[in-house]
C-alpha cells in the first residue's frame, strides 16, 4: 500500500480544540518524533487527544496506518510497557484505529526502527520479565501453559478453525483456495517432508486435535501422537476411532521413549521456550532412528532483533501464550547440528500465515455474530482474541515474523 504524501508534522492541521499543544502534548510529541524517526517505510496517521492530527512516517511506500489516539495515557503506556501496554490502553478505549492489522504491519516492517520505542522499560520490564520466568515450561509450567492456551474447550475453538481443527499456518495454492483445502496441503506436505512409507511409524509432537496423525494414518503410517492438552487428546482420538495406526497420549516431550522411522512437529516448538530448545532438539535426536527424518513447522523471528524480541515480554506472552517464545531460526539450526540433524530445505511462506489468520479472524467473528462461541467468554475476552489475530496478521504482512517448514535429517 502506498504511503500518503507527506505533510508538516506539527501545523497546518485543525485543532479540535482550537489552540495551540499544551505542555503535556509537547511532551509526548517528543514521543511521537522518535516514533516517527523509526518509520521508514509506511505512514501512520494520527488524530491525537488535543485535536491535531500528525503524519509519522510518509517518506517511502508501505502499509498505511491510521489511529484515533484518544488519550495521552495510550503513548505513556506503550512507552513503560510496550505491545502489552498498547492492547491495555486499546482495552481502555484510549485509541482505535479503522484497520488495525495495517498499524501492526506497519510496526513489524519497520521492527528495527520501532524496536527500542515499543519495549517494555525499567521497573515494568523487571516485572514482565519476573512474571515470565514464572511461567517457564519445567513439566509442570509446560501442562499449565498448554492449559491455558488450548484447554479454553473443544468449542471454543472449532466454530473458526477449519472442519479439520488445524490450528497452523495453511499453504495456498492459490488466492480462491479455500481454508480447508489449504490446511490439507500442508499436511500433506509435511508427510511428504518424513519420506515414510506405508507401514512405519512416525511420532508427532504437539498433536492438536489430530488432524496430521488422521491423515498420516489414512495413508498407512503408525502415529503416535503427544500433547498436554486433555482437550487435544480427546478430540483426536474421537476423529481416529476406527481408523488403524493412530494412537495418542499426555506426554512430554522430554518423557518420550522408543524409536520412530520419522518425527513431526508442527508449531509446537513455539511452545517449548529458549531455555529448553536443547532438551527439544536433543528429545528429536534420540527418537529418530539413524537415517530418520524430522519436519519442522515453526513461527521465527527477525534474527537480527531477536535478542531485544527474547529479553521483553510481548502482548502474546503475556496474554496469549505463556512462557511462549518463537523461533531463531539460525539459533535453531546449531542446536540441530550439535545433536546430529542436518537441516535441510527449508521453505518460508508468511504470507500464508497472514491469509490463514485473515481466514480465521473471518470465522471468528461470524462465530461472534451467530452466538456460536460458549456463552462463559464474555465480549472483553473475545474482544482480546480478535485483536490476537489482527496482531499476529499485521506480524506477517510486516515481516517480523515468518513461518518455516523444514526437514531435519538425522546422521546415519
Amino acid at each position: 500500500m502506498n504511503a500518503p504524501t507527506r505533510r508538516n508534522s506539527q501545523t497546518g492541521q485543525a485543532n479540535r480544540r482550537g489552540g495551540p499543544p499544551g505542555l503535556i502534548a509537547r511532551l509526548f510529541d517528543r514521543q511521537l518524533d522518535r516514533l516517527d524517526r523509526g518509520i521508514a517505510e509506511g505512514s501512520l496517521e494520527l488524530l491525537l487527544p488535543d485535536g491535531r492530527a500528525r503524519l509519522l512516517g510518509g517518506r517511502a511506500d508501505g502499509p498505511a496506518a491510521v489511529v484515533d489516539l484518544r488519550s495521552w495515557r495510550a503513548l505513556l503506556r506503550l512507552g513503560l510497557e510496550g505491545s502489552s501496554g498498547w492492547y491495555d490502553a486499546w482495552a481502555a478505549g484510549e485509541w482505535a484505529s479503522p484497520d488495525a492489522v495495517q498499524l501492526f504491519a506497519l510496526f513489524s516492517r519497520n521492527r528495527a526502527g520501532l524496536a527500542q520505542p515499543a519495549r517494555a522499560t525499567g521497573p515494568w520490564l523487571l516485572a514482565k520479565r519476573v512474571w515470565h520466568w514464572l511461567r517457564r515450561n519445567h513439566r509442570g509450567g509446560s501442562r499449565r501453559n498448554i492449559e491455558f492456551h488450548y484447554d479454553l474447550g473443544n468449542d471454543f475453538y472449532r466454530p473458526w478453525l477449519d472442519r479439520s481443527m488445524t490450528y497452523s499456518s495453511a499453504c495456498f495454492a492459490d488466492p480462491g483456495q479455500s481454508l480447508e483445502a489449504a490446511q490439507q496441503a500442508k499436511l500433506r506436505a509435511m508427510l511428504d517432508r518424513t519420506r515414510t512409507a506405508p507401514g512405519e511409524a512416525i511420532l508427532e509432537i504437539g498433536c492438536g486435535w489430530g488432524s496430521f496423525a488422521e491423515l498420516a494414518a489414512r495413508a498407512g503410517r503408525r502415529v503416535h501422537g503427544i500433547t498436554l492438552s486433555t482437550e487435544q487428546k480427546a478430540w483426536a482420538e474421537a476423529r481416529t476411532a476406527g481408523i488403524d495406526g493412530a494412537s495418542f497420549a499426555l506426554t512430554d516431550y522430554r518423557d518420550v521413549t522408543g524409536h520412530y522411522d520419522a518425527v513431526v512437529s508442527i508449531e509446537m516448538a513455539e511452545a517449548v521456550g529458549r531455555q529448553y530448545w536443547p532438551a527439544y532438539l536433543a528429545a528429536v535426536s534420540r527418537v529418530l532412528k539413524p537415517g530418520g527424518r524430522a519436519a519442522l513447522q515453526i513461527i521465527t523471528f527477525d534474527d537480527a532483533l531477536f535478542e531485544g524480541y527474547a529479553n521483553n515480554v510481548d502482548f502474546i506472552q503475556r496474554y496469549i501464550f505463556p512462557g511462549g517464545l518463537l523461533i531463531r531460526a539460525s539459533e535453531f539450526r546449531r542446536l540441530a547440528a550439535s545433536n546430529g540433524l542436518e537441516w535441510r530445505d527449508e521453505a518460508r511462506f508468511g504470507l500464508d500465515y497472514a491469509e490463514t489468520l485473515r481466514r480465521w479472524r473471518e470465522n471468528f467473528d461470524a462465530a461472534v455474530a451467530a452466538k456460536a462461541l460458549p456463552p462463559q467468554f464474555d465480549a472483553r475476552f473475545l474482544a482480546l482474541w480478535r485483536y490476537y489475530l489482527k496482531y499476529c496478521e499485521g506480524g506477517f504482512r510486516g515481516g517480523g515474523i515468518d513461518v518455516v517448514q523444514a526437514t531435519l535429517v538425522k546422521e546415519g
